[in-house]
């Protein structure tokens, strides 16, 4: 059984106001997150990791939704690797793999979902990435190029993250034990020496950042409704 951990404990600082109650397509922003997993056959429960003030607003949507799959709604940490910890303390022990994904990314899909599992089942760690197709430079202090990046093999990581369950605790202890610092699952993985697969997303999936990606993602999401009903 896959479990999933929805990190939606960050601040909106950059935003300015909450941006996952914010409506895009008719749905708030982390409705639209949990949608996704809750449409994901390979996801048996879903933990909200989240704000203690955002849990009456997620309860209701939950309610509203009638999303079945959410087990719990827990308090999230001062930093991100905290919160995943706590997600992961409170995953069923029937679960043998385990997704994290951020809330504040509302465009992920259930075939995505679906699709990064069975890599994670070949390959024990699995994660979303984008391609980088950008020019990309070095600047020294004053903004001035110094030289061109090589983005041949360079990738943007997104979520779900997906892992065996043993390996992601395993990497979570070690993280801890060794008084580490992580942005990411991959990044817990990589301290082990272990491989984590890439699948280039060819789909849109970007994080909720700046008011512009409300308006950006309510266009993504309007035209997938709308390509669906047809």
């Amino acid at each position: 059984m896959l479990a999933t951990i929805i990190v939606a404990a960050g601040d909106s600082r950059r935003m300015g106001f909450d941006k996952l109650f914010a409506t895009i397509a008719g749905r708030p922003v982390i409705a639209h997150t949990i949608h996704a997993f809750e449409r994901a056959a390979c996801v048996g429960e879903i933990i909200v990791v989240a704000r203690e003030d955002r849990h009456a607003g997620i309860k209701a949507i939950v309610r509203d939704e009638n999303f079945k799959k959410v087990r719990s709604i827990i308090s999230g940490g001062k930093h991100r690797q905290d919160s995943v910890r706590a997600g992961l303390d409170h995953l069923d022990l029937a679960s043998t793999h385990v997704a994290v994904h951020d809330a504040a990314r509302p465009l992920i899909t259930a075939e995505q979902i679906e699709l990064l599992f069975e890599q994670c089942r070949i390959h024990t760690a699995a994660s979303l990435a984008e391609p980088i197709n950008d020019t990309l430079k070095y600047a020294d202090v004053g903004f001035f190029v110094t030289g061109s990046v090589d983005r041949r093999q360079l990738y943007a990581m997104q979520t779900p993250q997906i892992f065996e369950r043993q390996l992601i605790e395993d990497a979570y202890r070690d993280v801890y034990a060794k008084n580490a610092s992580v942005t990411d699952e991959v990044s817990a993985v990589e301290r082990l020496g272990r491989k984590v697969m890439l699948v280039p997303n060819k789909d849109l999936n970007f994080k909720i950042t700046y008011p512009r990606d409300l308006a950006l993602a309510e266009f993504v999401l309007t035209q997938r409704i709308e390509a669906a009903a047809n």
